[in-house]
């Protein structure tokens, strides 16, 4: 909470009233409201106050001091007696790793008066538990936690702060350490990006305007994730929100491989947007191979007749013969250009496998939505509707000027239907092409290797929705930056948990919703009562693991054994 001075030009004078901003909990943003009413500055100088501006900025500056003030001391509330316990499956991960020791060397280089380890730990239960502001995380959630951590709200700023700054090291040492206990899988890597966007007029060196996947006006910082074979993260990069997604993959696995976390070969695995000629000639060049999608609609004539032919396809149908899919597949030399230092373009010739798939339940799909921008652009055209009111629609309409000297009036201008291009693209409804640097693979392999794509977007869904990535209310590059390492961090111990102790057989909203819902209530100094709801998984992990997680009445020995065991004995 922050006061500031607003001085409102009205007709009898200026007009002051004193404001507050603060976290809106229904908007999930900060709002602004009147915290008190002065009156205009013609009646205050009357009253003695000669400087009615400077007089109550001064006020506010010290009311601002005395909320820091109250922020930084270390809470004297009272505490709820109900705690979450749930954590102790990320807890169990954490511990294991051992990244301790190696998180303190590197705080080292700051005179930090308190643990940043402990915070770290803090902040990522927290965010699992109960994503919110670090100033809510700080006043309500960590108080919450069985175990006692102590931080005043600075504390974790600069915290924050210190980590975002360093990031990339703070992977590493996850990524050494995991590398150890639970060795990567890079035979095959994926990557996919995202952004987040920031509810902010004025953008900065790292907010910046862009092309973002929610299709907001706002500026966004946007986030590549790379994935090993067996869909546990490896790597992580921010980058400004008006850079291009294309030159990350590469950044981030040249990076990954000079600190040692990727050795050896690896497949590139990621869709089409990020199908580039540089991407996939690094790849070449760094002894990679990829599998990427192409765009069918893009193709040269000649790969567009191919694609079309009936010849050459296999068809893969139910028990009752009826066509799931069909796909047909060929080695060639294909040419890619790409654009030197110097702004000339060069050419290369490159031996590639590509596999076409059909889906008759795609196709249907496609066409539909196809079919429906070809009414919406119908009757737009008969209504004469401006051309930026055509949307995506557009695609499929020529647009004509109106007046016969060819210029457009009043904005508006002649729209007709292009048959050529609703036709092309009705054909092609259906149709997904796979480039690979494999020719040796087999179609099916490619096909599921390429499939498995699906988790990364799911990482991102979770980073959204249950862990609340966005918003933000932290304004410091550094800041931010330290905001998504935790937010990393905490899909990087599900992730673990998820595939490495339990092999898969609970689903990440399963995890995510037992950890949020164990907790206990205190009911005197040595016993608690379990508030979790019984399930399958609970039963089953409590049987498994000779845990108490089923006992309706806990005590403080019991709890302090869920929270110190391990998950991996």
């Amino acid at each position: 909470m922050a006061y500031y001075l607003k001085v409102s030009p009205l007709k009898k004078g200026k007009y002051l009233q004193i404001y507050e901003s603060f976290y809106n909990p229904e908007k999930k943003h900060t709002s602004q409201r009147c915290h008190k009413t002065i009156g205009y500055a013609e009646k205050l100088v009357t009253d003695g106050i000669t400087d009615p501006e400077a007089h109550y900025r001064l006020m506010v500056s010290q009311m601002n001091a005395e909320a820091r003030a109250q922020k930084s001391s270390p809470r004297q509330l009272e505490e709820s007696p109900e705690k979450y316990v749930g954590y102790f499956l990320a807890k169990s991960v954490l511990d294991s790793l051992h990244v301790e020791r190696y998180m303190n060397i590197l705080a080292l280089s700051r005179s930090f008066q308190f643990s940043v380890w402990e915070l770290l730990q803090a902040l990522i239960y927290s965010r699992l538990l109960e994503p919110c502001s670090k100033s809510k995380t700080n006043q309500e959630v960590i108080p919450s936690l069985y175990e006692r951590y102590h931080f005043s709200y600075d504390q974790i700023l600069d915290g924050i702060e210190f980590m975002g700054s360093e990031y990339e090291r703070v992977i590493e040492i996850f990524n050494h350490q995991i590398n150890a206990l639970y060795p990567f899988d890079t035979s095959t890597t994926y990557f996919d990006g995202t952004n987040f966007y920031f509810e902010i007029d004025k953008e900065d060196d790292l907010r910046r305007k862009g092309p973002s996947k929610e299709f907001k006006k706002d500026p966004i910082v946007g986030m590549g994730l790379l994935l090993d074979a067996r869909q546990i993260p490896i790597g992580m990069k921010l980058h400004a929100g008006n850079e291009s997604e294309k030159p990350v993959i590469r950044e981030v696995i040249a990076d990954l491989k000079s600190r040692g976390n990727i050795i050896g070969r690896t497949v590139r695995v990621a869709d089409k947007g990020l199908n580039c000629a540089k991407n996939i000639l690094d790849a070449r060049r760094s002894g990679d191979g990829y599998i990427f999608t192409k765009s069918v609609k893009q193709l040269p004539k000649t790969e567009k007749t191919w694609v079309l032919l009936p010849d050459g396809f296999i068809d893969i149908r139910d028990d009752e013969k009826k066509l799931l899919y069909k796909y047909k597949e060929c080695v060639d030399k294909f040419p890619y250009s790409y654009e030197v230092g110097d702004g000339t373009k060069k050419t290369v010739i490159l031996t590639e496998k590509r596999v076409i798939t059909y889906s008759p339940k795609y196709a249907k799909k496609k066409k539909m939505e196809i079919l429906r921008m070809v009414e919406k652009a119908k009757t737009l055209s008969a209504s004469r509707a401006k051309r930026e009111e055509y949307g995506d629609a557009s695609k499929y309409v020529t647009f004509t000027p109106t007046d016969k000297k060819g210029n457009a009036t009043d904005g508006k201008v002649a729209a007709t239907l292009n048959r050529t291009a609703i036709d092309e693209d009705l054909a092609l409804a259906g149709f997904n092409l796979f480039v690979t640097s494999e020719i040796k693979m087999k179609a099916f392999d490619i096909y599921a290797t390429y499939r498995n794509l699906w988790v990364i977007e799911e990482s991102f869904r979770i980073l959204k929705s249950f862990l609340d990535a966005r918003p933000v209310f932290l304004q410091k590059p550094n800041s931010i930056y330290g905001h998504f390492l935790v937010c990393y961090l905490s899909i990087l111990l599900i992730r673990l948990l998820q595939w490495n102790v339990f092999d898969g057989a609970f689903c990440t909203e399963s995890l995510l919703d037992y950890m949020k819902k164990f907790r206990v209530v205190q009911v005197s100094q040595n016993k608690y009562i379990n508030l979790t709801p019984s399930s399958k998984m609970v039963r089953a992990i409590a049987t498994n693991r000779a845990l108490p997680l089923t006992n309706y009445f806990l005590s403080n020995t019991d709890i302090k054994k869920v929270l110190a065991h391990s998950l991996r004995s």
